[in-house]
């Protein structure tokens, strides 16, 4: 059987002044050659590995406290602390501690805590020990100056410290306290009050244990009342006695842990409340005062876990019927005390808590809780339950799913907490929003990931998809029904608020359950029916919500919002409001650039088709003409299916366009679609067999009205040529004399193939304008040799190269050819 005595918990002291716990281990002692010493080692009981392995250094001060911890620090900024099961461990651990340093086991402290001055050593050195001036009323100013001059020194508050111990002296000090207080005298009160306070920055544990035993700790507090600083004293016993009450709702039979909780409420009100908030010289000096309480309310949690008769009576007690209202309050109200003082727990310490509470039913007692009347109650539970989603979410998710086998949905733990957000009374909704975060916790997969069950994520969506996710939608359906919510009030707008953000949420993260539902059920045009509130942040809610669902680029969304004409409550909210710059107009126009930019081609020509003659005369924004621009671009597109395999032909051909046209045209390129576009690609657009050339010509006569050319006859070119010794076949290009014009007059600013006038760059007025079919071959127009329309085949590359090199020498009589060719 293992040896409980040499059972641990290790802790360090973190930056917060807290200490964290390390886990739990047997601790023993032995020479480390790899130390060159005596060290303490400590193996965690859970597997064996080494939790501390730390050399006994004979001038490290090692302190012993409240009989069962030993804390001391291995570097600047750096504590440790031992905290043993039973006190014979602490003390066998002690013995050899104080054997390695050559210490009498009897001293709570081995070392000095910090340095002095050898010239300060060796004067205290001389003097055997500290001796006290007698415990007189007359010499309470004394007994204070002697308190004050040694708290600088290391070496003298330990003498202090050691002589206030022998002594008995604290308890000499509250006897005079009492007199002081029958005579009324100020002075000596206030004497009183300077040297308790120094006794505290001694920050000693066995003068604390002193001082904080029962018969003690109020005379202490008395003390403190009289702070020379103040024109009046404090009542804190009055408060302490006849304010503050100790309720035993379930009753306590261990007498110890009673008087561990007086004296744990106690000492806290001191640190709190009493002492006066310590300076950053003397923080570090209430050390042990922190480690004090803490220790306690580790021991507290400790006791109640282990008293099985006591947390069973008090969830029989919660969830029998026949307990009155009044005390289901407080038992309800101390079980949110007892986890909130799990807070300050360390994780390991924590986790034995809660696991404690589940087993003996917490979640189905809650359960109960929240289906009374008693608002007070179910604020309580409410509490309780967001420190165990808190604490662990996938707990929660198992009760609820396995209730869900046996339960209604009404009555389902989940839903009562909806309905709770839903009926908050709180006109700012408060306990909703504390609510709406709990259940975003709980449906939030990230956390489900790190679970063991693989398939959690699965199985709880579905089951809240199921079971719950129609309790929460009830209040916006049910205020959607017509073209207005049909309440519109501040406190119903701010509730559907938070119902939309929860839903936003899960459209971000749910995919499919959350599709499925909102299709199925038509939830984006219950929303959007929200986009005519008169409260602005809801309506900004709803087209968030939406915002979101296109965000997504889904198909099966987009189809749902075509075929039902979502768009239209959105160009209403648009038109409505008019030319105010606001938030509102921001977002709208936002999220059609969205459509524009990622160009999500269903929905663009949806909106052009639909709702173009409502959005045309928009015109300090270019959104919705680069929508039109786009639609226009697809609809080409369909109409010359030749036209995506023609770009991907036309290759390593670059051109420049005259400076001239650059400001015209620079629109067109940046809204050409970058996926069908590759870099130095010319566009040419290609023939239909049967198009007029009225209609070939359509996607560009708008660049031919802004360039003011009319339109002629056209011309017929023939272009024939070979390239590297294939039969090149020949291409008829019409173009209409307009273009032709056009094409010359650019290319006489600068007509070097590449130029910025050259046909086929992006965009340009100038491209041809109707191709004749004779091959199913695009044509390419290029200059290679003086002539004009070669065919670009894919795998002549390195050869397009070498002659595009060529190119860019050919002499200027040559180009004049090219130009009148």
């Amino acid at each position: 059987m293992t040896d409980t005595r040499r059972r641990v918990k290790v802790y360090t002291l973190n930056e917060d002044r807290q200490w964290d716990d390390r886990g739990t281990g047997h601790v023993s002692s032995c020479y480390v050659e790899r130390l060159k010493g005596m060290s303490l080692l400590v193996r965690a009981e859970s597997d064996g590995s080494l939790l501390l392995e730390s050399k006994i250094n004979p001038n490290t001060a090692y302190q012993k406290q409240q009989d069962t911890l030993i804390v001391w620090s291995e570097a600047e900024n750096y504590d440790l602390a031992l905290s043993f099961q039973e006190k014979a461990g602490c003390d066998e651990i002690w013995e050899k501690i104080c054997q390695v340093q050559g210490k009498d086991p009897s001293v709570d402290i081995t070392q000095d805590l910090v340095d002095e001055s050898e010239e300060e050593r060796f004067d205290d050195m001389s003097s055997p020990g500290l001796e006290l001036p007698s415990c007189e009323l007359s010499r309470l100013e004394e007994i204070a100056e002697l308190v004050a001059s040694s708290l600088p020194s290391p070496l003298r508050r330990e003498k202090l410290a050691l002589a206030l111990e022998n002594e008995g002296y604290i308890k000499k000090l509250l006897e005079i306290f009492h007199v002081c207080e029958d005579l009324e005298n100020i002075e000596g009160l206030h004497h009183l009050y300077e040297i308790i306070k120094g006794i505290f920055l001694l920050n000693r544990t066995a003068l604390f244990e002193v001082m904080f035993s029962e018969e003690c700790i109020m005379d202490v507090i008395g003390c403190l009342e009289y702070d020379p600083s103040l024109s009046q004293s404090r009542k804190h016993r009055e408060f302490l006695t006849k304010t503050a009450k100790f309720k035993e709702v379930i009753p306590i039979s261990d007498p110890e842990l009673k008087q561990k909780i007086h004296q744990t409420y106690r000492v806290q009100y001191i640190q709190d409340m009493v002492l006066p908030t310590p300076s950053v010289f003397e923080e570090n000096m209430l050390s042990t005062l922190h480690s004090f309480i803490f220790f306690n309310k580790v021991e507290i949690v400790g006791m109640l876990q282990e008293d099985e008769k006591f947390l069973t009576d008090l969830f029989a007690q919660l969830t029998d019927e026949a307990t009155d209202e009044e005390k289901r309050q407080e038992l309800v109200n101390f079980l949110k005390e007892f986890c909130a003082f799990s807070q300050t727990l360390q994780p390991q310490n924590r986790d034995a808590f809660f696991k404690t509470l589940s087993n003996m039913g917490i979640l189905p007692a809650l359960e109960v809780i929240l289906g009374m009347d008693d608002a007070q109650v179910r604020s309580a539970a409410t509490d309780i339950f967001s420190y165990l989603v808190e604490y662990n979410p996938s707990m929660v998710r198992e009760f609820v799913m396995q209730e869900a086998q046996q339960n209604d949905d009404d009555i389902l733990l989940i839903n009562l907490i909806i309905e709770h957000m839903i009926c908050d009374t709180d006109p700012e909704l408060g306990g909703a929003v504390l609510l709406m975060g709990l259940l975003r916790t709980l449906v939030d997969p990230e956390n489900m990931l790190a679970t063991a069950n693989k398939t959690e994520k699965t199985e709880f969506l579905g089951f809240f998809y199921k079971h719950c996710m129609h309790v929460l939608t009830a209040p916006l359906l049910a205020n959607t029904t017509e073209d207005k919510p049909s309440k519109d009030d501040f406190q119903t707008a701010q509730l559907l608020a938070l119902i939309l953000e929860l839903l936003t949420f899960c459209v971000e993260h749910h995919t499919y359950h959350i599709k499925n539902y909102i299709i199925n059920k038509d939830i984006l045009r219950r929303v959007l029916v929200l986009m005519a509130s008169k409260h602005a942040f809801l309506a900004l809610c709803a087209l968030r919500f939406k915002r979101k669902i296109i965000g997504l680029k889904d198909e099966f969304y987009n189809r749902y919002i075509m075929k039902s004409f979502l768009f239209e409550p959105v160009v209403k909210a648009f038109l409505n409001n008019g030319s105010r710059y606001n938030l509102m107009n921001s977002a709208i126009i936002e999220m059609f650039e969205f459509i524009r930019v990622e160009d999500i081609k269903s929905l663009t020509a949806h909106v052009i088709e639909n709702y173009w003659k409502a959005l045309e005369d928009v015109d300090y924004v270019q959104t919705f003409k680069g929508l039109k621009l786009r639609f226009e671009q697809q609809r080409e597109r369909q109409d010359n299916p030749k036209l995506d395999s023609m770009r991907s032909i036309l290759r390593n051909h670059r051109y420049r366009r005259d400076a001239r046209t650059l400001e015209d045209e620079e629109e067109m390129w940046f809204n050409t679609d970058e996926d069908d576009m590759e870099d130095g690609e010319a566009v040419v657009p290609p023939s239909d067999k049967t198009k007029n050339d009225e209609d070939i010509m359509d996607p560009i006569s708008k660049f031919m009205e802004r360039k003011k050319l009319k339109e002629s006859e056209e011309k017929e070119v023939l272009l024939k040529t070979n390239l590297s010794g294939r039969q090149s076949p020949s291409f008829k290009l019409s173009f209409s004399s307009g273009t032709k014009s056009n094409l010359t007059n650019q290319s006489s600013a600068s007509n070097l193939p590449g130029s910025p006038g050259s046909p086929g760059s992006p965009g340009s007025p100038g491209s041809p304008g109707s191709v004749s079919k004779s091959t199913s071959q695009m044509a390419a127009i290029t200059t290679k040799g003086g002539l004009v329309g070669l065919v670009d085949y894919p795998d002549d590359d390195e050869e397009d190269d070498e002659e595009e090199d060529k190119e860019e020498t050919l002499p200027l009589s040559k180009k004049a050819k090219l130009e009148s060719s």
